[in-house]
């Protein structure tokens, strides 16, 4: 029977305990990111791929498609509605090319369509644009009083639901609890 070595065994009285062997020294967070960066710049990791995907599609193609996935040397692409699939399969062979030229040990492409173009970006302009018209902005719609509870509330709720928005939250509550509305 192989024996522990001794930082690793515990004596209290005749028992011998096993314990954990010690944990590494924590490391700084700025270690931390510097190790991660190191990880995602191995040829075979998506982010380094994510990284030179601009010089390896291409100025034409990059903008229109991205890598989305990277296992067992399959590499899924996605494209944009339109004729960027057909332009990706076209690029087959010089994309494959240009990934080994890089490093990359890609043995095949799969390709498929990919609307890149979720919902608005955070603090983009579709985000803007509903906050300039938005019913709590009480530098665009003014201050009134809510008719129901009586508190100082803006104007643009008022004028939306017929009360501020507290009393619109309780309504919709008591809306809820209601049976067969849960």
């Amino acid at each position: 029977m192989a024996k522990a070595p001794r930082e690793q065994t515990r004596q209290v009285g005749n028992l011998s305990y096993l314990m954990a062997p010690p944990r590494a020294p924590a490391s700084g967070l700025a270690n931390c990111l510097e190790s991660l960066q190191k990880r995602w710049q191995q040829a075979d990791h998506l982010g380094a791929l994510w990284k030179a995907w601009p010089a390896i599609a291409g100025p034409q193609l990059a903008p229109h498609c991205r890598p989305l996935r990277l296992q067992g040397g399959l590499l899924t692409v996605g494209a944009g509605p339109g004729p960027w699939l057909q332009a990706l399969q076209y690029n087959r062979h010089q994309l494959l090319g240009s990934l080994r030229a890089k490093g990359f040990s890609v043995r095949d492409l799969r390709f498929e369509q990919h609307h890149s173009q979720g919902p608005g970006t955070p603090g983009g302009e579709e985000e803007a644009q509903v906050w300039a018209q938005h019913p709590s902005r009480v530098d665009v719609h003014g201050m009134g009083s809510c008719p129901q509870c009586g508190s100082p509330a803006p104007a643009g709720e008022m004028a939306l639901w017929g009360h501020c928005s507290f009393c619109r939250r309780s309504h919709l509550q008591e809306t809820a609890d209601l049976p067969g509305h849960g």
